[in-house]
């Protein structure tokens, strides 16, 4: 992809994050809450270490992570929405954790100097990157010898419900700039692995199954495609709406509970 399209690609995907940023703080994160113990637990973060959290959104798995690295380690979460990035700080406002910072950037250019960090986590955001060769550069760039990486990204769509849900709404939208990117592009995540261990890192797929619940349709469309189909006229959103409701929500004012395959990248930057 050429420089003009990855920066329309990458104005599109900020402007998506940046309209969902309360929604996912409200919504979305307390049900992401068994990916982020998962990744953090994978992790094995131990007192003093310094740690980046990329795609860090509002900020979870990075205070999750700082409360494990203690005050003598560091967080840095990242991530390239600033409306994201400013619900993080807010919540940091009155917490007592100073170790702890957030910055805008992408994991294709990661600000940060080389051999930087002992871990690097990323909770269901490599999915979302652009150019993911030039981002495995980069996690091994930042990472010091035998750094560790501990990501997660959802499996296939007839494994993964949220996947399901959101390619059949996304299906009736506009086809997004980026190729290969959004919920479940990595649900076969061989070439990532590949392309990690061409830049020296050497890692395994964990995979486990997780979920969640939502009270009824008309949240779970408002919180998982609410944007995505923001700009179709009426009679298309809902034949969308109609579309996933008939595939996976008969009964659409009762709860339904979300089966979610989540694949968990496990790897090390060789010594």
């Amino acid at each position: 992809m050429d420089l003009n399209k990855q920066k329309n690609a990458l104005e599109w995907q900020i402007g998506i994050w940046d309209q969902i940023s309360g929604l996912y703080l409200s919504e979305t994160e307390r049900r992401f809450v068994p990916v982020v113990e998962k990744i953090i637990n994978r992790a094995g973060l131990k007192a003093g270490e310094r740690v980046l959290d990329l795609g860090t959104g509002t900020g979870a798995v990075a205070i999750k992570a700082a409360q494990q690295v203690g005050s003598n380690g560091y967080v840095t979460g990242m991530d390239i929405s600033s409306e994201m990035l400013n619900l993080a700080k807010e919540r940091l406002a009155n917490a007592p954790i100073n170790h702890i910072g957030f910055c805008e950037g992408r994991a294709e250019s990661i600000p940060a100097a080389d051999s930087n960090f002992d871990v690097v986590l990323a909770s269901l955001s490599l999915m979302y990157v652009i150019d993911r060769e030039t981002a495995a550069k980069e996690i091994a760039r930042v990472l010091r010898p035998g750094g560790r990486l501990a990501a997660a990204v959802w499996a296939a769509p007839e494994k993964c419900d949220i996947v399901l849900f959101q390619q059949t709404a996304g299906s009736f939208a506009p086809k997004p700039p980026a190729p290969n990117v959004g919920p479940g592009a990595l649900a076969d995540p061989g070439l990532f692995l590949e392309q990690l261990a061409n830049a020296g890192i050497t890692a395994e797929v964990e995979t486990e199954e997780l979920g969640f619940e939502f009270d009824h349709f008309d949240l779970a469309w408002e919180v998982l495609a609410g944007v995505t189909t923001a700009n179709l006229d009426p009679n298309q959103r809902e034949e969308a709406k109609r579309a996933v409701r008939d595939l996976m929500w008969p009964q659409a004012d009762q709860a339904r509970h979300f089966r979610n395959v989540t694949n968990f990248i496990v790897g090390r930057l060789k010594t």
